[in-house]
């Protein structure tokens, strides 16, 4: 196991570098997991929203995922392309659309929870279950850190 010296300017920025370098692989490894299935990074987390609670707002997903309007916007097109869901209206406020899943959408429920599973058995298989645990702990302390950060003057 080697850690990849940052560069000179992130020194002082040690961990910060680190969970780019992870955040950069593992985004990786699971957009080519991701690309098996005809997907984009970041449409699995809008269909996993869905999984759990189908027909929503595009405001209510958007604020399930966290990511930009636009963002959100784009991949539920593409994936509206891609026969996956349906957006309509909603029948009390036409100006707010509705997104439901198509069969096709449903049917990708099990691969991407095994394609979960499995980017998860692969990230930690050198890690203790106290380590995975200390590890998850500390990435939810380091975001609301950071989200508490943003929040002030």
């Amino acid at each position: 196991m080697t850690n990849p010296t940052p560069p000179t300017a992130a020194r002082d920025g040690s961990l910060s570098y680190a969970v780019f370098v992870l955040a950069r692989t593992h985004r990786g490894h699971a957009a080519t997991m991701l690309r098996a299935m005809n997907l984009h990074p970041g449409q699995e987390l809008l269909l996993m929203q869905l999984f759990d609670r189908d027909e929503q707002t595009q405001s209510e997903l958007l604020e399930g995922v966290g990511l930009d309007h636009s963002t959100v916007s784009k991949s539920l097109r593409r994936m509206q392309e891609a026969g996956l869901l349906t957006r309509e209206p909603s029948a009390h406020d036409r100006r707010v659309l509705v997104v439901r899943l198509t069969d096709a959408g449903r049917a990708l429920r099990a691969p991407i929870t095994d394609m979960w599973r499995t980017l998860e058995e692969i990230s930690v298989r050198e890690l203790t279950a106290e380590q995975i645990e200390a590890f998850t702990t500390t990435a939810y302390t380091i975001e609301q850190s950071i989200k508490d950060h943003g929040h002030q003057p």
